[in-house]
């Protein structure tokens, strides 16, 4: 049975004038900035406290728990609410972020409370980001979804590209227990932000429990669902394909790149500006249209043409042309993301949401980071070109399958 919105949320009133969503968005933005400051901090301390190899084993002890549990979180998410999950769960981060900055103000413990604050967040993160995806379908109606998915989008690169100014200005002033403080106040804004969003429930016959499963037959359950589902099994697919191929020659690759051009670390970051320019623009383009027509054939010829502007930075003689590629790339990235991200809100049944966008972001946040070494060590061993060509490839498979499926090829955004 499909949820049906309360008189409430049928509104025609478009979710940047929502006050609810802009009070989510508020608080959305706020946790980002302080993840941003978080990570800069906890780079910062575990360099100070130890060797690069043990900073670096600090850096990723999120990612276990946090691919571990991911698909369990996004069970927790539907079963409790997503606005109950993530009102807890930024109480969470905030209170251990904090909890470290004491400790380092008062002495210095080392790499032990570091270690154990990146294992906490991980774990918060893999039950707090199935949650986030699946709140805005509670907060308004479906043909807004689209929208929330562009604003949420200007959100993550407003908070990066304030967020590491902050932290660092935090750690020049203070160290690395200002920086963590800093860290623990931007996401304590979030929460009285998020306790004054209302959302609407699910029906009875909707809600996970309903028929008292266990934890373990709603995952079975979600899984079973994303399957056999027209459109969503094949966009999970072409999503797992896009990342894994644009994931390695835009992190790791693009440092390897720049070195070997002797663009150098400022050219490096002309580069980088250049895609977030790009993407920003993409959200921007979707929050102010709403939506845009033959959803699933956007995307479908982003992917493609991506993976193409992808295979061609490789192969750019100057900054100057490396940085109108990466332009181009991060507002085909930026566009088909966005596009994808708003048939998974609008094709999936609000009760498995946070089950969907765990699937989802398990494959961004838990998969797709195994292609940097990979992609490091292919580079080494065969240079850049001939990697970024075969990511490229990689990538552009996700846009075949998503013209190739009809499903998802004639998906359209709600109107």
């Amino acid at each position: 049975m499909t949820a049906t919105l309360t008189p409430a949320l049928t509104g025609a009133r478009p979710a940047h004038r929502d006050p609810a969503v802009l009070r989510w968005l508020a608080a959305y933005t706020s946790s980002m900035a302080g993840d941003s400051v978080y990570y800069l901090a906890l780079s910062w301390a575990a360099v100070q406290a130890g060797t690069p190899s043990q900073a670096g084993l600090v850096m990723t002890a999120s990612a276990v728990p946090r691919a571990l549990l991911m698909l369990g979180g996004g069970v927790i998410a539907d079963r409790l609410g997503p606005r109950r999950v993530v009102i807890g769960s930024d109480a969470v981060r905030c209170a251990a972020v904090l909890a470290v900055a004491a400790l380092l103000f008062v002495t210095s413990p080392g790499l032990w409370p570091l270690a154990l604050l990146a294992l906490v967040f991980g774990t918060v993160d893999a039950v707090f980001v199935p949650a986030v995806g699946a709140l805005p379908a509670r907060m308004t109606s479906r043909d807004q979804l689209a929208r929330v998915q562009g604003m949420r989008g200007l959100a993550i690169r407003f908070a990066g590209v304030v967020g590491a100014p902050l932290g660092g200005f935090a750690v020049a002033a203070g160290g690395a227990a200002a920086a963590f403080g800093l860290a623990g106040l931007l996401i304590a804004m979030s929460v009285p932000l998020l306790v004054c969003v209302r959302v609407r429930d699910l029906p009875p016959d909707d809600t996970v429990g309903a028929r008292r499963t266990t934890a373990r037959a709603d995952l079975t359950a979600g899984l079973r669902y994303i399957r056999r589902h027209r459109v969503l099994g094949p966009l999970m697919l072409a999503v797992a394909l896009g990342d894994l191929g644009f994931v390695g020659p835009l992190n790791v690759g693009l440092t390897l790149l720049a070195d070997e051009r002797g663009w150098g670390a400022a050219g490096m970051g002309w580069v980088l500006a250049g895609f977030g320019v790009g993407a920003g623009a993409a959200s921007l383009l979707l929050t102010l249209r709403g939506r845009l027509p033959h959803a699933g054939r956007v995307a479908g010829w982003s992917i493609l043409a991506g993976a193409l502007a992808i295979g061609a930075l490789a192969y750019m003689p100057t900054v100057a042309t490396a940085v109108v590629t990466a332009l181009l790339i991060g507002l085909l990235a930026g566009l088909s993301g966005a596009m994808c991200g708003a048939l998974l809100q609008t094709q999936a049944d609000p009760a498995y949401l946070g089950r969907v966008t765990a699937v989802s972001s398990l494959v961004s946040l838990g998969l797709t980071p195994l292609s940097m070494p990979l992609s490091a060590a292919a580079i080494g061993a065969w240079g850049t070109g001939p990697v970024f060509v075969a990511s490229a490839t990689l990538c552009g498979l996700g846009g075949v399958v998503a013209l190739g499926v009809p499903g998802l090829r004639r998906a359209e955004l709600p109107r």
